[in-house]
């Protein structure tokens, strides 16, 4: 009996040294994680123009701010140099972690240096920054996709797979600084390029390279006024069916050139005009009749993927990607997170951006 009694004795000795340690642990891991998030995180944005990146800015400051996180949120206003002494100052300052979406893809590369010596780890959001080894993660949509997205409703509608044509089309792409607007394009005219070689797509212009179609900084005034030249020299005769627009900003100046010249009547509709961000003003253009398509990218989604690649690298986990192969940024293969993005028009924008609660219905009354 009392052999026995030494051995129970001593095995509850062991279990409550096992379970003492075991608490202390736990303990010391998650003051450690808490403790982890404090400081500022330094969120630099490209723009106020567009209100996606206002959106951006927002929603991530919000999420940051629910961890524990200071944060110091900048927007450069579409001017290279500001955001650039914006990222100095943040570094100056101690900032834990720069999450960037650049104005310029590639004038970043010295200012990161001076981030990578101060071990500040950075995260690319949305755009890639390019030239640059100091770049950890990046967190992004599906770019090549939505490019597809908008070519695919074009055909859909013009009815091309089902042998309707020809039609015409004129070609818009982004700016020639942002990395995006490549996959954009390419992803548009991997769908399109071949009804363009078929004849069932002409583009009377003639400016069907990515160089000759591009609009800096996204620009919808630039895009009006080109469309209203296109306008004036290329269609004296015959008419435009479809443009692709990657973004809704440019969709809306190259409506305003298209009504100009006549377009939008009973007897001269409209063409098919594409768009990306489901931007207020575009959305009311839909359900008006005016604007036909944009790709909805959720920044709601997109910024609780970039604030949980930077909060993992601040507390010492890993980054969740799907995506280590697409984008090298010209120095490295940047490991990404890819989100969907999601085609809306007149038929679904109620399930898609109401019923979702992206925007509420007043907004779009």
């Amino acid at each position: 009996m009392r052999k026995g009694f030494v051995w129970i004795v001593a095995a509850l000795a062991i279990v409550a040294a096992l379970t003492s340690a075991g608490c202390g642990r736990s303990t010391t891991e998650t003051t450690g994680s808490s403790g982890d998030r404090t400081g500022t995180v330094g969120i630099a944005m490209p723009t106020k123009s567009s209100e996606r990146w206002v959106a951006d800015g927002n929603n991530m400051a919000e999420q940051f701010k629910a961890l524990g996180y200071e944060t110091d949120l900048q927007y450069g206003d579409d001017v290279v140099q500001n955001q650039v002494s914006q990222i100095e100052n943040m570094i100056t300052k101690g900032v834990k972690v720069l999450v960037i979406a650049p104005i310029d893809s590639s004038s970043l590369t010295d200012t990161l240096q001076r981030a990578a010596d101060a071990k500040i780890p950075v995260v690319s959001y949305d755009r890639l920054i390019r030239g640059s080894q100091n770049v950890d993660y990046y967190a992004t949509f599906d770019n090549f996709k939505v490019g597809v997205l908008q070519a695919t409703y074009i055909v859909d509608k013009l009815g091309l797979a089902q042998g309707k044509g020809p039609f015409n089309i004129e070609l818009f792409a982004g700016s020639p600084d942002d990395n995006n607007a490549t996959f954009f394009f390419n992803g548009a005219m991997s769908v399109l390029q071949p009804y363009l070689d078929s004849g069932k797509l002409v583009v009377k212009s003639g400016q069907t390279s990515f160089d000759q179609v591009a609009t800096l900084r996204w620009d919808g005034g630039l895009a009006q006024s080109r469309m209203d030249n296109l306008l004036s020299k290329a269609y004296t005769s015959g008419r435009v069916d479809a443009v692709l627009s990657p973004y809704d900003g440019m969709s809306l100046g190259i409506i305003s050139a298209l009504k100009s010249a006549g377009y939008g009547t009973p007897t001269n509709p409209l063409p098919i005009v594409t768009g990306q961000d489901a931007e207020l003003a575009s959305v009311k253009s839909i359900i008006a009749g005016e604007q036909t398509q944009t790709v909805f990218k959720d920044t709601r989604e997109l910024a609780k993927a970039a604030v949980q690649m930077a909060d993992s690298l601040l507390t010492g986990g890993t980054p969740e990607v799907n995506d280590t192969k697409t984008y090298e940024n010209g120095v490295k293969v940047v490991p990404a997170f890819l989100l969907q993005p999601v085609s809306v028009d007149i038929t679904n924008y109620q399930k898609v951006l109401i019923d979702s609660g992206y925007y509420n219905a007043g907004q779009l009354a």
